[in-house]
């Protein structure tokens, strides 16, 4: 018998079908945000579990929009077709066009906002979706300045002040980092310029001049290196998933999709040794302990879609068998199939939800051959979640195009999550 065998059976609940989430409906209780994780931004299971979670949320307790790790640009076009615009959800996921295509442009995201679409229109309702990421400067800086054209053309001269500086580095991200490294380039007075004067106006042309300024900040940050560059998106959505709750009103609620490497407390990861904070620790911070359920997704082996390198190929990898000792290798050993599991109170906690466990990471860039030197997090797992999902044996998700290749984009790995 495994060490944990009789912790894990003690707490495992068999996974089968969306009533099985009754229970972990009920952790969420009246709590304000609940983010759902996954350990890869290319598993079928991943997906369809978090979208299922997602329906019921919505449909059974209210909450009033998705928000995502991704694009706001991107995302605001998916908004526009779920709450009845013209363009369907299919014609809007495939608007995504930056390096990683899939992680957004796949089936199971269709079919969740189809379902979103239609529940929206026929019961009245007006869920959003919505991107909290950094790094659509350029897309964010057009949208402002079509924007402005139409609706304020008088105050048009900071953006475009802001846009021939950057304009300098034709797009290219990689460009502009270095640029602030060696040569001290910045054109961080012009994009905070054009910040302080979009503040408080239309969200939509807000949150790009948001987008705008922690994308600047964000790129400096990485020529620099250490733990700003992360610290500077995770902070940005922080705030942006604020923002959006002001937005929606009092009582308004979010679910959050994003990597576990951002969705869970980073106080219980070797993340914060590393001086990095997340948007789940952040979010306890921000909203209160009791106002945020931080949910996290596994499994053992199985595919994944990801690519080699950075901008390369997207690829179906396979996933080999957690390493031995690690959370992956623990509950293959003693969880069923799949599994859910809700965390109970703190002074009840068995030693699998104490003990410091390496716990799988796979990013868009994935190398399985390295998987015994790399992709773990060190992590007390009944801190760094509330709940979990577990799943034995995953596949790959449904890509909706062919990967486009953009090689203007700045390197983000090993941290490309």
């Amino acid at each position: 018998m495994h060490r944990y065998g009789d912790e894990v059976a003690a707490i495992a609940r068999p996974l089968v079908d969306e009533g099985d989430l009754d229970v972990l409906l009920d952790r969420v209780g009246a709590a304000r945000v609940v983010m759902i994780g996954e350990a890869s931004h290319g598993t079928h299971e991943y997906y369809a579990w978090r979208s299922a979670l997602t329906r019921r949320l919505i449909a059974e307790r209210g909450f009033s929009f998705v928000a995502v790790e991704g694009d706001w640009p991107d995302c605001e076009r998916v908004h526009a077709s779920v709450r009845g615009g013209d363009a369907s959800p299919l014609e809007a996921l495939l608007g995504y066009e930056r390096w990683p295509t899939w992680m957004w442009g796949n089936d199971e995201v269709v079919d969740f906002a189809s379902w979103l679409r239609t529940f929206n229109m026929s019961n009245g309702r007006e869920v959003g979706f919505h991107g909290l990421d950094v790094y659509s400067m350029w897309e964010s800086l057009r949208e402002i300045l079509t924007w402005l054209r139409e609706h304020d053309p008088d105050s048009v001269e900071p953006a475009l002040a802001a846009y021939h500086c950057l304009a300098a580095y034709s797009e290219d991200p990689q460009s502009y980092a270095w640029a602030t490294k060696f040569l001290r380039a910045s054109c961080a007075d012009s994009v905070v310029r054009m910040l302080i004067d979009l503040r408080g106006r239309d969200l939509a042309v807000w949150q790009n001049a948001e987008v705008v300024a922690g994308a600047e900040h964000y790129y400096r940050a990485m020529a620099a290196g250490g733990p700003t560059a992360w610290n500077v998106r995770d902070r940005h959505m922080d705030a942006t998933l604020a923002r959006l709750l002001d937005h929606y009103g009092d009582g308004s609620r979010a679910v959050v999709w994003a990597h576990n490497t951002h969705v869970g407390d980073a106080n219980a990861t070797d993340q914060a040794a590393l001086g990095e904070v997340t948007i789940g620790s952040l979010a306890r911070e921000r909203f209160g302990v009791d106002q945020v359920v931080l949910v996290g997704l596994a499994g053992h082996r199985g595919s994944v879609i990801a690519g080699r390198t950075w901008g390369g190929p997207m690829t179906e990898l396979p996933v080999p068998p957690g390493r031995p000792g690690s959370l992956e290798d623990v509950l293959h050993a003693t969880a069923p199939p799949r599994a859910l599991f809700v965390f109970p109170p703190l002074g009840e906690r068995p030693d699998v939800l104490v003990d410091p466990l390496p716990h799988r990471a796979i990013g868009v860039v994935y190398r399985p051959e390295q998987e015994q030197l790399a992709n773990y997090v060190p992590s007390v797992i009944g801190d760094r979640y509330d709940a979990f999902l577990w799943f034995d044996e995953t596949r790959a998700l449904r890509p909706l195009h062919p990967l486009h290749v953009d090689t203007h984009e700045l390197e983000t790995y090993p941290t490309g999550v």
